[in-house]
């Protein structure tokens, strides 16, 4: 084991440093979404200051708009456009590209039944009410499923659902808020039955040779056991609320056993391609051929929510690549309990993939501290937008819910929600290891 530096130093480039300036004016631009949504009703409307307001409330584009600030100062500090150009061309944006291509894929008409009707076939074993039992599978399995489907799309499909289900249905604030945050925390630890599913996890399983059979010993019975009880809890604390939400039948057309063999089928191919965009893109052309021809049986595409939650994912890469100079050096000098709490920490404030990456970086961590970098990073997920790659593609779907539509979702009710479900994933995950 390497022993830490015992002074903690770092040198930064004038990019790097403002790559870091805009990094943090973008952060407390996501913390400020809901003030200029508010700011925007005192203009008329359709007037350029209240489409302006409202764009920046926007948060899927966010970390998108500060990218294109820093595009613009590199040009300037470099004194030339070319070299701009070719700091974003020397960036991965496979996993932005991804996210959008299956977030498309996911969120269509078949596959959202099919995920909808596996939820209410488990949700008939428990024995509670119909709208309790459909809560607790939904936000117990559907976030496991996302170890075998990835967890973009798995939280691409729950988010719908619940959206239909309960966000739609007049529940409260408190309520949305609290099952918002069990959403994004157990998405993000959910992820970690398999070694290819969950962002923080795929940065570093190579390098360190995890493989499933890892993953499941060492992660994925504590993520089971973790979605399990703060599902458990949260639906006892809003008890009464799911008693009171009525279960209505799904009054549209069935959709041919066939058709949904093939979006499965499409969904699959674009998992297994995951690291090739040339490829998934291309499969997702074909796949856009198939959804106009069997148009009579498809809702529209979410095509516009899939390229602004690709866009925020694109900024946050642009921005945080720029990072390393302070998060590595500061990787290095933490240890045991200390590297996992600042992991957790961390991830609030920037993607907790870009986080396990940085550490895979470090020269001869062990293997306590490799656990405590993605546990930390993991545990984290649910807490901001920016924290896990498939947070903004939950944001993106049910902040336009009848709970959220008027003023969009806070940041800190999102905190707030996810402190909970955290709090018993810091139970599992370190606690108790």
């Amino acid at each position: 084991m390497a022993t830490p530096d015992p002074v903690f130093t770092m040198t930064a480039t004038p990019v790097e440093l403002l790559a870091t300036v805009l990094f943090g004016l973008a952060v407390v631009h996501t913390f400020c979404v809901k003030r200029f949504a508010h700011l925007a009703h005192r203009f008329p409307a359709g007037s350029v200051a209240e489409n302006l307001l409202h764009f920046l409330a926007e948060t899927e584009v966010v970390f998108g708009l500060w990218a294109a600030v820093l595009f613009l100062g590199i040009a300037v500090l470099q004194g030339s456009v070319q070299h701009a150009v070719a700091y974003i061309e020397g960036l991965n944006f496979t996993e932005p590209k991804f996210v959008l291509v299956v977030m498309v894929v996911a969120a269509t008409r078949p596959v959202v039944k099919l995920a909808e009707s596996f939820i209410s076939l488990a949700a008939r074993a428990l024995p509670f009410g119909e709208s309790t039992s459909f809560y607790l599978a939904a936000l117990v399995l559907g976030p496991l499923l996302g170890s075998l489907i990835t967890e973009p799309a798995a939280m691409t499909l729950l988010a719908l659902v619940l959206k239909r289900r309960y966000f739609d249905r007049g529940i409260s604030t408190r309520f949305a808020y609290a099952t918002l945050g069990l959403l994004f925390v157990n998405v993000s630890i959910g992820g970690t039955l398999t070694h290819f599913a969950a962002p923080p996890v795929l940065m570093v399983a190579a390098k360190w040779n995890w493989d499933t059979w890892f993953m499941i010993s060492h992660f994925g019975w504590r993520a089971a056991a973790s979605c399990a009880v703060s599902a458990a809890i949260i639906a006892w604390a809003f008890r009464k609320d799911l008693a009171g939400i009525s279960v209505e039948a799904d009054a549209s057309a069935p959709v041919p056993v066939w058709l949904t063999v093939v979006h499965v089928g499409f969904l699959a191919l674009v998992v297994a391609f995951a690291h090739h965009p040339e490829v998934f893109f291309g499969i997702f052309v074909l796949f856009l051929g198939v959804v106009t021809a069997t148009a009579e049986y498809q809702t529209p595409l979410k095509l516009r929510e899939g390229l602004l939650v690709g866009f925020f994912l694109a900024g946050l890469v642009t921005l945080g690549s720029l990072q390393a100079y302070w998060l590595k050096p500061l990787i290095q000098n933490l240890g045991g309990g200390a590297l996992y709490f600042g992991a957790t920490g961390l991830t609030a404030l920037t993607d907790n993939a870009a986080l396990t990456y940085l550490g895979s970086l470090v020269d001869g961590i062990s293997d306590d501290l490799k656990y405590a970098l993605v546990a930390g990073a993991v545990t984290g997920g649910g807490l901001t937008v920016i924290a896990n790659a498939p947070n903004p593609a939950g944001v993106g779907i049910l902040q336009d819910s009848k709970v959220f539509q008027d003023e969009g979702i806070s940041p800190l009710g999102l905190f707030l929600g996810a402190a909970l479900p955290t709090a018993v994933a810091v139970l599992f995950f370190w606690l108790l290891r």
